[in-house]
């Protein structure tokens, strides 16, 4: 297939998912939407990633090409693309689908559990645990999109992800970050780290290697799911 994904800073790439990819030959193209690259027209990919990034999807005002993001996000699922959006993203697809999106209660930033939901009837059935662990890294949320099935929570978050269509996933949570990324996210957001209760300290979030490679491992099962829907 030929992938697209889009890119909001330079520090929050494709990280685990990049190499999936190539390896399964697939084709990757890429727009630097904070370099103000070009979107690509609609017939010249398959499926679609949104990538994170610090700035919230109602930020035009700093980011002016917000505007031109949520409409050719809301034309790729009109038509029909595969998207996965991961942070922002699922923000951005959230939106496109009709929910609001709004700062949450806590802002969420290091190694917190998830709670899966009933996926029978999803392309995730029996692929996620009941409990797992995930990285994140936000300060936003989204109501549950009309028509979406519930993915998980967590303590801090009711609505962590979901499943449009069976082709269009929404994670707000982080599976494909990696040490490396994971030490970008720290080193260019340190203003984040403050004393609220769902956010852990750099050495935290660092500290277990093991951690990266389990989400790294879900993140392939994810990314194979959607890839055979």
């Amino acid at each position: 297939m030929n992938i697209h994904y889009l890119q909001h800073v330079p520090f929050e790439g494709l990280s685990s998912i990049e190499p999936v990819l190539i390896n399964n030959g697939h084709q990757l193209s890429v727009t630097h939407l904070y370099l103000n690259e070009t979107l690509p027209a609609l017939d010249e990919f398959d499926w679609l990633i949104v990538m994170g990034g610090p700035m919230g999807i109602y930020d035009h005002h700093q980011y002016p090409w917000l505007s031109a993001e949520r409409t050719f996000i809301k034309s790729a699922i009109e038509q029909q693309k595969k998207i996965l959006g991961i942070c922002l993203g699922a923000q951005f697809i959230a939106d496109a689908l009709g929910a609001k999106v709004y700062k949450n209660q806590h802002k969420e930033i290091g190694w917190f559990e998830l709670k899966r939901s009933n996926l029978e009837k999803t392309i995730l059935a029996d692929q996620l645990p009941e409990t797992f662990n995930a990285f994140h890294w936000h300060g936003d949320t989204f109501d549950l999109p009309q028509g979406a099935v519930h993915l998980c929570q967590s303590e801090a978050c009711l609505n962590q992800g979901f499943i449009y269509d069976n082709r269009v996933i929404g994670l707000q949570f982080h599976l494909e970050t990696t040490l490396e990324s994971a030490t970008a996210l720290i080193e260019n957001c340190t203003t984040d780290l403050d004393q609220s209760a769902y956010v852990q300290t750099a050495d935290t979030m660092l500290a277990d290697l093991n951690a990266f490679k389990m989400i790294n491992q879900q993140m392939l099962t994810i990314l194979t799911a959607l890839e055979q829907a």
